[in-house]
């Protein structure tokens, strides 16, 4: 009689703690590079979508050619849009990076707007009467009143980035991504389950962490609830 395998790696179990202590570095190694791909890809887009958002606000005209052209681009398949893109960056990180900054500004935008359109007109006034120009209008009212809706974008769309992200495995810089389809590939339990859920891990922090940066920097909104 074959005596059973001696541990849960040899049996292809899902839950497996020797997975966890002899992948340790390469599982680090995915969750670093994870959090580069998805925080960079925000960030990229925050850049992007501030200035598209002010713009539609100021010139009502644009607002119609901008919401349009980013929810397009949102509907673009990830393996399209990483070909497209190909011939600007190669394989390489900030193929994936531009994707996902790309998909968040969708969403980014959208709320930006909303949120700059939700300013009262009495208080851009007022503003105005005091003296401000429109760039100090802009960042000293416009802006921190847009930021409630703002930062709701911002959070959906730093959770979407984290999923997607792994999309980046068929190009080799997917983070857990990797894991995850090598896992699929090699039905490796225990590698597809870790990964997974360290999927889910990050983007519940990250979302938790967004919003506890939104309630210290909108204070006004829990009095206003309150």
């Amino acid at each position: 009689m074959t005596p059973p395998p001696d541990d849960c790696l040899t049996r292809n179990e899902w839950i497996c703690g020797v997975y966890l202590s002899t992948r340790r570095q390469i599982l680090f190694d995915a969750v670093v590079q994870h959090l580069q791909l998805t925080s960079l890809s925000v960030l990229a887009g925050l850049v992007i979508a501030v200035p598209l958002a002010v713009l539609a606000r100021r010139w009502g005209w644009a607002a119609g050619p901008v919401l349009a052209v980013t929810t397009i681009l949102y509907t673009i398949p990830s393996l399209a849009m990483y070909s497209l893109l190909l011939p600007l960056y190669g394989l390489s990180g900030t193929l994936v990076v531009a994707g996902l900054a790309l998909y968040s500004l969708t969403v980014l935008v959208r709320n930006i707007l909303a949120g700059l359109r939700a300013v009262p007109e009495e208080t851009r006034q007022a503003a105005r009467g005091l003296g401000y120009g429109p760039v100090r209008l802009l960042l000293a009212v416009e802006l921190p009143l847009a930021l409630p809706a703002a930062m709701a974008g911002l959070r959906i769309a730093t959770v979407s980035a984290v999923s997607l992200a792994t999309v980046g495995a068929i190009v080799g810089y997917g983070g857990l991504g990797n894991l995850i389809y090598a896992g699929m590939n090699s039905y490796f339990k225990a590698q597809v389950l870790t990964a997974s859920v360290l999927c889910v891990l990050i983007a519940v922090a990250a979302d938790l962490l967004l919003l506890g940066v939104q309630r210290l920097i909108t204070p006004w909104t829990r009095t206003a609830r309150a």
